[in-house]
């Protein structure tokens, strides 16, 4: 029975050039020349740590790390903004969660789109993945089509991988 997988991956590899060149650009910037703190990147927590003066700069550096990572061809909604701001001594501090794995809500979401469509398929939560499987390979890239169209409501980035 032809199937397929819907993933959420980022390379980390990707990931950790997007954060080094904008480290570069955060030194060769002339307004954020003389700032305290930076960008760090923390592989095993998978999050990225932004720190400044003040919220303003914070604000620069998310633009200097967005850009930076859309230049390296990953999806920008890959990274979680919505982290508040904490102040720490003389510096305002951001983290910003990398989005890896299929989360309970955008699960909901992707089967919830799939099930409107009415094309016949069976998708199954398989713990951050959802396997979608059906007897027509043409059914399966309706499937696929249809999940690249509706990308902007999941709010993640999707792969689609182990096509059988």
């Amino acid at each position: 029975m032809p199937s397929f997988d819907i993933v959420s991956k980022v390379d980390p590899q990707t990931l950790e050039n997007a954060v080094n060149t904008a480290i570069k650009e955060l030194q060769t910037r002339y307004d954020l020349r003389d700032t305290k703190g930076g960008i760090e990147l923390d592989k095993k927590a998978n999050t990225i740590l932004l720190s400044s003066e003040n919220s303003m700069r914070v604000k620069a550096l998310e633009d200097i790390l967005l850009g930076r990572v859309v230049k390296q061809g990953l999806d920008g909604t890959c990274l979680d903004f919505s982290a508040d701001e904490q102040p720490s001594g003389n510096l305002v501090k951001k983290t910003i969660k990398v989005r890896a794995g299929i989360d309970k809500e955008a699960s909901r979401k992707i089967m919830k789109i799939i099930k409107d469509s009415k094309i016949k398929v069976d998708a199954q939560t398989q713990d951050e993945q959802i396997r979608v499987s059906s007897k027509k390979i043409d059914e399966l890239q309706q499937v696929i089509a249809l999940l690249r169209q509706k990308s902007a409501e999941v709010g993640q980035p999707l792969q689609f991988v182990n096509m059988k």
